[in-house]
């Protein structure tokens, strides 16, 4: 059982204004490390992801607190960003929901949105306006282009920053077109800088007292994971596409084997020659083409060429047996989404473990990488439904009854929360 009192993040609040994946796995990252983060919902909406689908989970016979935010039932697509976290109906655009969210900010140490620019001052929760009731607040500011430049008012989903960052690109087969990496991918890099700039924030408070503004658009967040292409730019060089191979590393890509892929990623010389040796093509090693890591990135297609030869002969169990097993080799297979969530290695580590969600029973979850030593981190609570802490969290700042019945008249919840 995971002691909250030895989480890293222990005693922090965060209130988290996001929708969809560029803000919600920050603050699952944060409540992860033992914040507790209350997620502030639209009425009867809810986060958008929470409409993401299908696949849906059917409810049946749910009458606790919360609803369930469409006909067809819960989205898993909305609990892979959302364990952990209390979800509280408020209407911000009503004054008395505004009021609600100001006595959160009191004791509130992070906030996080992700509108687009400008509309944090239509809605009056701008820094400036959260700082004037709470100077120590750390407030992180999410969008797709930053709050400054010419394309600052633009909107922006993940697609258009793989699009705008080079990253379709370079993505793909090297006779083919762009294609989008499978994943959400510059969405979750901006929630993962996100997050290491709220704990840098909350650090830096613990030794100056002060709070922090931070502030970050997609695209500048997904610039800095270009690296090996961007030093080829840097270089006077264009970036292609390669399929799976590497721009500076040689063999580092997959190859067809008798029934599937391997992937084989020799990052030096020493593991080249040894791959060489132990698949019994030593003279692959001293073949002038291949003799060093420059010249086998020049010739890579002839090395592409003598290596998808050899891995045809054997299926991709038998190669990973006697190259990773037994030799020690970065050589792995390429496994599918469920061999990559299913495995001995993943059940021998715990990073699938389940949690009772109040809506439709067990439910997997996908934990943290991150193993302290003298601290524990780890999912304690299933994703919430719509609006399923807005009476324990008002009650918590201390709303009685006929002020919350107030609040359902005056529009900032719902009657049925």
């Amino acid at each position: 059982m995971v002691e909250a009192d030895d989480k890293p993040l222990q005693d922090i609040t965060v209130l988290d204004l996001t929708t969809f994946v560029s803000g919600g796995f920050a603050t699952m990252m944060l409540a992860n490390h033992g914040a507790d983060v209350i997620k502030i919902e639209r009425p009867t909406v809810g986060d958008d992801s929470r409409h993401s689908g299908p696949p849906f989970v059917p409810v049946e016979d749910y009458s606790g607190p919360g609803r369930v935010a469409t006909e067809e039932g819960e989205s898993p697509y909305f609990w892979t960003v959302n364990y952990d976290k209390r979800s509280i109906e408020l209407n911000l655009k009503t004054d008395e929901g505004l009021h609600v969210l100001f006595d959160l900010l009191e004791s509130a140490d992070v906030i996080i949105e992700n509108f687009r620019p400008g509309t944090t001052e239509k809605l009056g929760i701008d820094y400036d306006s959260v700082r004037s009731i709470n100077k120590n607040v750390i407030y992180c500011s999410i969008s797709a282009f930053g709050d400054s430049g010419p394309w600052s008012s633009r909107p922006g989903y993940d697609l258009l920053i793989q699009g705008m960052s080079g990253i379709i690109d370079v993505t793909g087969p090297e006779d083919g077109a762009g294609v989008k990496v499978g994943l959400p991918q510059t969405d979750l890099i901006t929630s993962m800088w996100a997050a290491f700039g709220i704990v840098g924030a909350l650090f830096r408070r613990e030794r100056t007292g002060k709070g922090e503004k931070v502030e970050l658009g997609m695209l500048d967040a997904t610039l800095p994971w270009l690296t090996k292409q961007a030093g080829k730019v840097f270089a006077d060089e264009t970036p292609q596409r390669m399929g799976t191979k590497d721009p500076v590393l040689a063999p580092y890509q997959t190859y067809p084997t008798a029934d599937g892929h391997l992937a084989v990623a020799c990052g030096n010389q020493k593991l080249f020659e040894e791959l060489c040796e132990a698949i019994g093509r030593p003279e692959l090693a001293s073949d002038p083409r291949f003799e060093t890591n420059a010249k086998r990135v020049e010739h890579m297609e002839a090395l592409e060429g003598e290596l998808s030869e050899v891995f045809s002969e054997k299926p991709t169990d038998e190669w990973v047996k006697s190259l990773a097993t037994e030799s020690g080799l970065p050589v792995g297979p390429v496994h599918s989404v469920t061999e990559a969530l299913c495995n001995e290695q993943v059940e021998s580590r715990n990073v699938i473990t389940q949690l009772e969600h109040s809506a439709v029973g067990e439910i997997n979850v996908i934990e943290h990488p991150l193993n302290f030593e003298e601290a524990t981190t780890g999912f304690e609570t299933p994703p919430p439904l719509l609006g399923e802490h807005t009476e324990a969290v008002l009650k918590e700042l201390g709303y009685s009854e006929t002020e919350i019945e107030r609040l359902q008249d005056d529009g900032a919840i719902p009657t049925d929360y």
